[in-house]
C-alpha cells in the first residue's frame, strides 16, 4: 500500500475512535476508547519519525516535517497527561478535546501540504515499498500497547537531519 494512503487510512481510523468517544459516557467507555486512540497516534507517530518522514526529508519538505515533529510533541505530552489521568477526572474530556483538535490540525496539514508533496517527489513504487514497512512495524508496535512509551518521549522531538 502506498505510504501517504496507509497514512490516511490511519487518520480516518483515528478519526473515528475520536468520534465514538464524543458518544460514550461511562468511565470505562472512556478509559476504553482512549487506549485505543492512545495505541493509534502513539504507533502511528513512529512509523512517520522513524520510516516517513525521514524518508521524504528533502528540500521544501524539510520545514513541514520539522513542524510536524514539533506537532508530535505536543500531542504526545496530552496524551502522557491523559495516561496518568482518570476518566472521572473533571478535565479528562478537555484534553482528549484538545488533543483530537491537534490531530485534526496535523492531519489536514499532512494530507493538504505534505502528501501532495511527497506523490510528486517519490515514486509510486518506493511510496509502496515505504507503506509495506510502514504498516508491518506499526502492526507488529500495535500489539505493544504502544501509549506506554510515550510519557517516555515527551522531553523534545526526534531530530530527522
Amino acid at each position: 500500500m502506498d505510504a501517504t494512503t496507509l497514512l490516511t487510512a490511519q487518520h480516518k481510523e483515528v478519526d473515528s475512535l475520536f468520534s465514538q468517544y464524543e458518544k460514550v459516557t461511562t468511565s470505562l467507555e472512556k478509559l476504553s476508547l482512549y487506549r485505543q486512540i492512545a495505541d493509534n497516534l502513539a504507533a502511528h507517530m513512529v512509523i512517520e519519525e522513524k520510516l516517513f518522514y525521514p524518508a521524504v526529508f528533502v528540500g521544501e519538505l524539510k520545514g513541514k516535517l520539522t513542524e510536524g515533529l514539533e506537532e508530535h510533541l505536543a500531542s504526545k505530552r496530552l496524551l502522557a497527561d491523559l495516561i496518568q489521568m482518570s476518566p472521572d477526572n473533571e478535565q479528562y474530556d478537555a484534553k482528549v478535546k484538545v488533543l483530537q483538535e491537534q490531530i485534526e490540525h496535523h492531519v489536514h496539514e499532512e494530507q493538504d501540504e505534505i502528501f501532495p508533496m511527497v506523490r510528486e517527489l517519490m515514486p509510486k513504487r518506493e511510496r509502496e515499498a515505504l507503506g509495506e514497512a510502514m504498516e508491518a512495524m506499526f502492526n507488529k508496535l500495535i500489539e505493544t500497547a504502544p501509549r506506554n512509551r510515550v510519557p517516555g518521549e515527551t522531553d523534545q522531538a526526534p531530530a530527522l537531519s
